[in-house]
């Protein structure tokens, strides 16, 4: 009695745990999903990824995510280093790993994610694919039929931006917004759309809410409004900074600067310097730090002394170098600091005020002293200037 209750126990342990991705070649798994008329579901993954270990680490390994998936699909996974997997990679127009794509025999997609997701989100997802009415063919063929519905197109977008990236959206929204007018633009549905997706700073989505930025602050509310006004012009400029890409930077500035708001101008001038710095080009600089700084940066010490270092390091003249002490002196106003007070005194020294420049570099040494700091460039200072004790 005890040996059939202890056989009958393993049996189920064994059917709960027998559990394991078909890894074979990808039409067998076609094949294989029209035999028994089950959907496909599809990871793809690299070896090299922590997000695509930590999902077959912990997710993959809950009894429930198991049981779902051996009861609802036919499960299989590529590696897309492998050969397969790279055409598979390239099949499905990958952008992020993981990804989980749904397919039916048919190769028709269904529902698409990425990234890594919780056990009881990726449960909830699995249980949204299953779902006909949330699966992708049902959603576009509703809004094909209905291309002006707002709602329809929205519930489209929310199930495709799971799987796919902002370019591929970006024509889908495109292809919307021409579907509407002016007038209807502006509707609580198309602000959600908007704020989600738009991200080109000179479509006629973005410049429409920029003419009607009133209207639109009033069916969502200003801060929502303001904050994807920054949102755009930070995703427009950013890139173009880092890419050291001064041509389209300055085409996209040029629209950025059509915007009548305080908080991107203040961007467009942080930007403006960082291109500058970057591209090395010091007399732009110069100009823009001079024009700007004690509108934008006078409330930031950190800035202020970056800016001021750079003064320190690139620029000659002793005017500009003055202004460089001012903001400075006001850095440590706001924020006495040790690295402060050093650069202070080596602007100082720059400009041949010694004894401004011992002054700042004895307080350095007072900071230095009282932190434990590392006294090497202090130190150093102290023998520029003949400081003795």
């Amino acid at each position: 009695m005890c040996f059939c209750f202890f056989f009958i126990f393993v049996q189920t342990g064994i059917a709960q745990t027998s559990f394991k991705f078909d890894e074979r070649n990808y039409q067998t798994i076609l094949s294989t999903s029209k035999t028994e008329n089950k959907p496909i579901f599809m990871m793809l993954y690299a070896t090299w990824c922590p997000h695509c270990n930590k999902m077959k680490n912990t997710v993959f390994k809950e009894e429930k995510v198991r049981s779902m998936l051996r009861t609802n699909f036919i499960c299989t996974w590529f590696d897309i280093d492998t050969p397969e997997g790279k055409i598979l990679n390239t099949k499905f127009n990958l952008t992020s790993l993981p990804t989980f794509v749904f397919l039916d025999s048919n190769e028709t997609e269904l529902y698409r994610l990425k990234g890594e997701l919780s056990t009881s989100d990726f449960i909830q997802e699995l249980n949204n694919a299953l779902n006909s009415k949330l699966q992708l063919p049902f959603l576009e063929k509703e809004y094909i039929n209905m291309p002006s519905d707002s709602q329809k197109w929205l519930n489209y977008m929310n199930v495709l931006k799971k799987g796919k990236d902002r370019e591929y959206l970006a024509e889908k929204v495109k292809a919307y917004f021409d579907s509407q007018t002016d007038e209807q633009l502006i509707s609580p549905t198309n602000w959600v759309i908007i704020a989600n997706c738009v991200t080109d700073i000179s479509s006629r989505e973005f410049q429409f809410v920029l003419k009607h930025q009133i209207e639109f602050e009033a069916i969502s509310s200003p801060l929502r409004v303001e904050r994807k006004i920054i949102s755009i012009v930070t995703e427009s400029l950013k890139p173009l900074t880092e890419s050291f890409d001064t041509i389209a930077y300055y085409q996209k500035r040029k629209i950025a600067k059509t915007i009548q708001l305080q908080k991107t101008d203040s961007l467009i001038y942080r930007y403006d310097l960082t291109i500058a710095e970057r591209t090395g080009n010091w007399s732009a600089y110069k100009k823009i730090a001079i024009e700007s700084t004690e509108k934008f940066a006078w409330k930031d010490p950190t800035l202020l002394k970056e800016i001021s270092q750079n003064f320190l390091k690139y620029i000659t003249d002793v005017p500009s170098l003055n202004l460089a002490i001012k903001w400075t002196t006001h850095s440590l106003l706001l924020n006495d600091s040790y690295d402060g007070n050093l650069l202070l005194s080596n602007l100082y020294l720059k400009t041949n005020n010694k004894n401004s420049a011992i002054t700042a570099a004895r307080k350095s040494k007072v900071i230095c002293t009282a932190y434990s700091f590392n006294p090497k460039e202090v130190d150093e200072l102290y023998i520029k200037l003949g400081i003795t004790k």
